[in-house]
């Protein structure tokens, strides 16, 4: 059991929003196109910052809690990667400015770490109080591996979403971005703007990834602390590898497929943990290092995969997936 201090803790929160901080300032303060050297650099910063904090945290709990933590970011980064389809689709769709995706990014990053942090609390709470609960995790994740692997293909339709259709509802949304502006004046109505639609598409999003990545986590370790700063420091380094790598998104084809993959492999653990646990000692245990090395291989082989078959068929695109199949459209409709 990992023993951490309330001293810890408000470290850790000090230095996440220390680095929040600094990225509301940088996106809202001066919007600006970012790019590729800038892009690259905040990436290589936030990526040393995770690493380090695994080296020390290793170093000073012992590398047993260290690989959870690593094992832990590795599955939260890749999982952020399938985000970043998602949020240039929603781009895309909302024609958003450049200048302002900056903005888009960091609010989403700020609301995915909020809404994580409530369901790291719930889900500790659960998992304590309710060992079968590690059964739910599991068939829950081998559920979403099974849809994201069947809709590999396709994308998520942003203008369908429950909670976008909502918003268009209770707000009449007009036609213009107003500079940074949430909501906007017509003819003396006061109207959402587009970047306000943006904001709640993006807030959805991150309700449903947090749904996925939560058990997904919990299925490498069981401890609230790594679990947050595994997510936190995956998250924090989003909005500059948005910016780094969404040119190179298409490439990636087998991503979806190798996300389902790893999915569907902590479902597994989570299920066996539970058999283990609940029914006989003699159910066999799926070690933190075996699913590091099983994390790692996977997306190495989807990556290197993804490389060659866009390199032979330079015409394939990669597809974020979804958790369920698109919705037909009549063309004579619109």
């Amino acid at each position: 059991m990992l023993d951490v201090s309330g001293v810890e803790w408000a470290v850790l929160i000090g230095v996440i929003i220390a680095l929040l901080a600094i990225d509301l300032i940088q996106a809202w303060l001066r919007p600006h196109k970012v790019g590729f050297k800038e892009a690259t650099a905040w990436s290589l910063f936030y990526i040393g910052v995770a690493i380090a904090f695994g080296v020390v945290f290793g170093l000073t709990q012992g590398w047993t809690f260290g690989t959870e933590y690593f094992a832990g970011y590795i599955v939260e980064k890749s999982l952020s990667v399938d985000n970043l389809f998602v949020f240039v689709i929603i781009m895309t769709t909302f024609a958003v400015p450049e200048k302002h995706q900056n903005k888009v990014l960091v609010f989403g990053i700020l609301l995915a770490l909020v809404m994580r942090a409530i369901f790291i609390l719930l889900g500790a709470t659960l998992l304590n109080l309710f060992s079968f609960m590690f059964l739910v995790f599991g068939l829950l994740l081998i559920y979403t591996a099974v849809q994201l692997y069947r809709h590999r293909d396709e994308e998520p339709d942003i203008e369908d979403n429950a909670v976008v259709k909502g918003a268009r509802k209770l707000f009449p949304v007009s036609d213009e971005y107003d500079e940074g502006k949430l909501f906007t004046r017509v003819d003396g109505k006061r109207l959402a703007t587009p970047l306000f639609l943006v904001l709640v598409a993006i807030g959805g999003i991150d309700l449903l990834f947090a749904l996925d990545s939560i058990p997904a986590v919990f299925g490498v370790t069981e401890e609230p602390y790594i679990v947050f700063a595994a997510n936190a420091f995956a998250l924090l380094g989003l909005r500059a590898l948005f910016f780094l790598v969404k040119g190179l998104l298409d490439r990636l084809v087998y991503l979806s497929a190798g996300l389902a993959i790893i999915l569907g492999f902590i479902g597994v653990k989570l299920i066996l943990h539970w058999a283990h646990e609940d029914i006989s000692t003699s159910v066999p245990e799926i070690s933190t290092p075996i699913s590091l090395g099983v994390i790692v291989v996977v997306l190495a082989v989807v990556t290197v995969a993804s490389l060659i078959k866009t390199r032979n068929d330079p015409s394939a695109r990669a597809k974020p997936g979804s958790l369920r199949a698109a919705k037909q459209r009549d063309p004579e409709s619109h």
